[in-house]
């Protein structure tokens, strides 16, 4: 009886913790949802208006998304529950805003946090030089500035800072985990087959270390990456290069009163003055205040286009998979771009690339696709943050790319990992492996014993002959010879100004330049019939057609996501990051992806 008494007591206790957990999720996401249906009403602006952008609490990433799209366990626990603003949207609303006669200056504000890539942090600093044209004000204030969002309030016509704020300008970095001793530990025995003396994807599981060429890559890298931003905040504070960098190297950018000393601001102000300041340059009562929209809610003032005929844009956004659930599946991109092609109201297509890369015989069904749809249809590529190896594989045969200066691209380069557990099952579990097989290689790649030397030339060829047909691939879409891109391939990393210099992309320029290259490219141009390297079947449109926006693949519902919160895998302790990562390598496959998903500290 008492037995009985414990296990109901446990169960009930059990019952009530999960009651309690379920409860708590759903007081999150129904908040989420009420925020969401909130901001739904309408949105209206007043005149002498101040765009207000307040870098620490918006979001800005590929696409626009709800509250409720995109989240997980980890996220509700975070400060950024909230909705994200997509790049497109975040462009054309500063553009519109240079425009509006209700809209008198843009107020860039933050606390030092920010959460924009790296890409799309220079895409939105173009943007705001374009408003500045106008002859509006932008005005750039800061409680705390973090590198990357003082770079973009560089382009204000003043930068102010609270007199207690703090300023982290110490240069661009990442740091990199090698997993060998662990994996070691482990039992875990791992086989790296590549191609490419600078292809490092993987080598974190067989190096205790970063390689000497991947150091030299990714210093070269992030050396150009800083070179961008650096250049164009002296162009813009009117200081030299050698003095920034030297006041970088001995942190000597820390506070307000060290920004205003080597004049990378204008003012120390507290809060109350920085109010009233806004007050004076658009003439408002400091009793009454300004009005003000966020640019989160501006951006739903854009009207809704309806046209006939459109640009669409394809959103290759994660990882490449034939048939992953997240990222760029094949299975399900594939099919996409057939449609699209096969949609007449469609006259071209934007591929807006953010990808590390991924499962080769993935990219190249959707490459595939790709080169059918241009046959028809012109197609531009527009860089995201990554761009590389399985990303630049889908991309090299476009019309024209582009890219932005500090994107990550090239990593032109195939590599295959064998991972296997048997000794791992002995060492930590006493578990014995008994192998009944036919032929020699019945097992070959199963997980459980290391590849022989003879599996591991079968699997060498196969990268070889992969690799061959990735640079074939280059040499037809960008018009260079094999042996030009195999010098600049072997799996070496390049930032966006870099691959433009090697003939990788061909201009710089974001999202926005992509789609007006597009609309340019879809309207009627009878020499371009005629070109040979155009394809005749291709329709084009009079100049005087309005051409509307489409986007693809459809953003989930909120029913959607509210599933995955509920379903979805939410680990996120590093030895199940991984296992996972581990586990991803299914078989023995060829990949063409990036080293590293890049934490950049910035």
């Amino acid at each position: 009886m008492n037995n009985f008494f414990k296990q109901f007591l446990a169960a009930l206790l059990g019952s009530l913790v999960a009651f309690g957990l379920f409860f708590f999720l759903m007081i999150i996401i129904l908040s989420a949802l009420v925020a969401s249906t909130s901001r739904e009403l309408p949105v209206s602006v007043a005149q002498n208006s101040v765009l207000k952008i307040d870098l620490s609490k918006i979001t800005i990433a590929e696409r626009t998304t709800d509250a409720l799209s995109g989240l997980n366990i980890s996220s509700l626990f975070s400060d950024n529950i909230g909705p994200t603003l997509g790049i497109h949207d975040a462009i054309k609303a500063i553009n519109n805003a240079a425009n509006d006669n209700s809209i008198k200056m843009i107020y860039l504000t933050q606390n030092g946090i920010i959460n924009i890539g790296l890409s799309n942090i220079e895409e939105i600093r173009n943007a705001l030089i374009e408003f500045h044209a106008s002859g509006k004000p932008i005005i750039a204030y800061g409680q705390n500035f973090s590198q990357g969002g003082y770079y973009l309030s560089s382009v204000a016509d003043k930068i102010y800072m609270n007199p207690d704020g703090i300023a982290e300008i110490v240069g661009i970095g990442a740091q990199m985990l090698f997993f060998k001793d662990l994996i070691d530990k482990l039992g875990i025995d791992i086989q790296l087959i590549r191609h490419g003396k600078y292809k490092a994807a993987a080598e974190q599981f067989v190096n205790s270390n970063i390689s000497k060429e991947n150091r030299i890559q990714n210093e070269e890298l992030y050396k150009s990456i800083w070179d961008t931003w650096a250049n164009e905040i002296c162009e813009f504070r009117e200081i030299t290069k050698d003095s920034l960098d030297y006041l970088v190297n001995n942190l000597s950018l820390n506070d307000a009163q060290s920004m205003l000393k080597y004049s990378l601001i204008d003012s120390i102000v507290t809060n109350n003055t920085m109010y009233n300041k806004i007050c004076e340059l658009i003439g408002a009562d400091p009793d009454e205040g300004y009005k003000s929209v966020s640019l989160s809610n501006y951006a739903k003032l854009n009207p809704v286009n309806f046209q006939k005929y459109k640009i669409a844009i394809i959103y290759a956004n994660g990882e490449i998979t034939t048939d992953g659930s997240t990222g760029i599946s094949s299975d399900k991109f594939a099919p996409m771009i057939k449609k699209i092609a096969k949609d007449k109201s469609i006259r071209a297509v934007v591929l807006r690339v953010n990808s590390p890369g991924g499962d080769a015989q993935a990219a190249e069904l959707i490459r595939e696709e790709l080169i059918a749809l241009k046959e028809i249809k012109p197609l531009i590529v527009s860089f995201g943050e990554y761009a590389a190896s399985g990303g630049y594989w889908i991309s090299a045969e476009a019309d024209y790319i582009f890219s932005e200066n500090t994107t990550i691209t090239g990593s032109i380069g195939v590599f295959s990992i064998a991972p296997s557990i048997g000794k791992a099952l002995k060492k930590n579990f006493g578990i014995n492996i008994a192998t009944i097989k036919t032929h020699n290689h019945s097992t070959m790649g199963t997980g459980i014993e290391p590849l022989d030397n003879t599996e591991r030339e079968l699997y060498q060829n196969f990268v070889e002959k992969i690799y061959s047909k990735f640079t074939q691939i280059v040499s037809n879409g960008r018009g260079m010879s094999v042996e030009a891109v195999d010098s600049i391939g072997q799996g070496r990393v390049w930032s966006g100004i870099q691959a433009y210099e090697k003939g990788l992309v061909d201009d710089i320029g974001g999202l926005a330049d992509a789609i007006a290259y597009a609309k340019n490219s879809a309207y009627l141009n009878l020499a371009k019939q005629n070109e040979d390297t155009i394809s005749t079947n291709r329709m084009y449109l009079d100049p005087s057609i309005e051409l509307g926006i489409v986007e693809y693949p459809k953003i989930k519902t909120q029913m959607e996501s509210f599933y995955d919160i509920l379903y979805g895998n939410q680990e996120i302790r590093i030895e199940n990051q991984l296992i996972d990562m581990i586990k991803s390598y299914k078989g023995v496959k060829t990949y063409a992806r990036i080293p590293y998903i890049y934490q950049h500290k910035y």
